[in-house]
């Protein structure tokens, strides 16, 4: 269907029609889908390195500081379920629009805020800027078939990946120097400066739907009824599981089973995001060639070997915090291959629903992944070895494996009808 601000949007980007950056009657330029989705994964992580101090600032509690990123998690698990029937009913466009503003002006509540309850208050509503990560997902499935929809949805997460990266280390500098309320004042610049860039860039993806949100609601349970839709969704929850599972236990092994400085825990820490760079390129070169089923197998199949030896390894002696953090490479580059194809499986099953389904799935992973870094910290206790992680991680890796084989055997299925 056609856009109101771009007719036939959708199928001439399906033909490759040539992008013009900041018109927004072509399809967004991907630096623009890039930056939607990044500027949610900055701030989830800039401001870490400022915990303690702003504990200090406050007077307060470091748990209860440390509040901000549960629940700032937590927000953003229930607004995903929100914002893609809204996006659905109304546009991608205007809702983007309307949360960036909601998220600059929370950034700003953030930096002025003078003690710890007014702070969470904005903290929380911060979390509206998952509607860029939710919302590119859907853009991109608006504007091409699912098969290059998962290659662009790889390249579009493979430049992400560097944000948690480097986001930390550059907060950490912007407190030294400004004080802690800098890392917030640039979130609320970046914020207005992605709004200007979103006006000039994107137009209306979506087709716009004439059902008031009563009716979209009703149609939800088409999508619910899927098995390929809760195949992918459970595919991507166990995949990016093992990885949540890695969040909540790794910086146990390496503190207090290695017994590494937190400097070095920190550089090893990152070794997943390597893989997940060169995952996202993989699938973003060949997802249209060989197609999002064989990439999500190859991905999940990948993880378990990889998880697998580090466990053969781990009970054959080899204790070493390089032998360790190196396997947990694969990791990444398993979840690189499975993420953004599981994603574009999700928002292909039902194209018009694509905005739900974004926001359903994305709120799977991240409240099963909470739950499996939760427990990755539970199980690890004094005196234990990494096994149990391992094991954590190898068991949710091969349930991975379960779920896209009886996605494929499903589509196979469906195809002999």
């Amino acid at each position: 269907m056609d856009s109101p601000l771009c007719p036939g949007y959708p199928k001439r980007m399906a033909t490759d029609l040539g992008v013009r950056f900041l018109d927004r009657t072509t399809p967004p330029h991907i630096s623009t889908l890039i930056l939607l989705a990044g500027i949610g994964a900055l701030t989830m992580n800039i401001f870490l390195p400022s915990l303690p101090g702003m504990a200090r600032a406050f007077d307060a509690d470091y748990q209860l500081v440390q509040l901000s990123v549960a629940l700032y998690l937590g927000m953003n698990a229930v607004l995903q379920l929100i914002i893609g029937p809204l996006s659905d009913r109304f546009g991608r466009r205007p809702v983007v629009l309307g949360a960036l503003m909601l998220f600059s002006l929370a950034s700003v509540g953030c930096a002025l805020s003078q003690n710890i309850y007014v702070f969470l208050a904005f903290r929380m509503i911060q979390a509206v800027v998952v509607t860029g990560l939710v919302l590119s997902r859907a853009i991109v499935r608006d504007m091409v078939p699912q098969d290059q929809a998962a290659s662009m949805i790889g390249y579009v997460t493979m430049g992400m990946a560097v944000v948690p990266m480097i986001g930390p280390a550059f907060g950490g500098l912007l407190d030294e120097a400004f004080g802690w309320e800098s890392n917030f004042w640039l979130l609320a610049l970046l914020g207005v400066a992605i709004i200007a860039l979103v006006w000039r860039d994107l137009g209306e993806t979506a087709p716009m739907a004439n059902t008031s949100i009563a009716q979209q609601l009703q149609d939800t349970p088409e999508l619910f009824r899927s098995q390929r839709f809760w195949g992918y969704c459970l595919a991507a929850l166990f995949a990016s599981g093992a990885f949540f599972a890695y969040l909540g236990g790794a910086p146990y092994v390496g503190s207090d089973i290695f017994g590494l400085s937190q400097s070095t825990v920190g550089i090893l820490f990152g070794a997943p995001a390597v893989g997940y760079m060169i995952g996202n390129g993989v699938s973003g070169r060949y997802s249209k060639r060989f197609g999002i089923d064989i990439m999500i197998l190859w991905g999940t199949i990948i993880t378990v070997i990889g998880l697998g030896v580090a466990l053969i390894s781990h009970y054959a002696g080899l204790r070493t915090p390089l032998s360790f953090f190196g396997f947990m490479t694969f990791i990444g580059l398993g979840n690189g291959l499975v993420v953004p194809n599981t994603m574009a499986g999700m928002l292909s099953v039902r194209p018009h629903l694509a905005g739900t389904a974004s926001g359903v799935g994305g709120a799977l992973m991240l409240g099963g992944g909470a739950a499996l870094s939760a427990f990755a910290g539970w199980i690890l206790t004094q005196g234990t070895t990494a096994a149990p992680l391992l094991w954590t991680m190898v068991v949710t890796s091969a349930l991975s494996v379960v779920a896209i084989l009886a996605v494929i055997r499903r589509a196979r299925h469906l195809k002999e009808l």
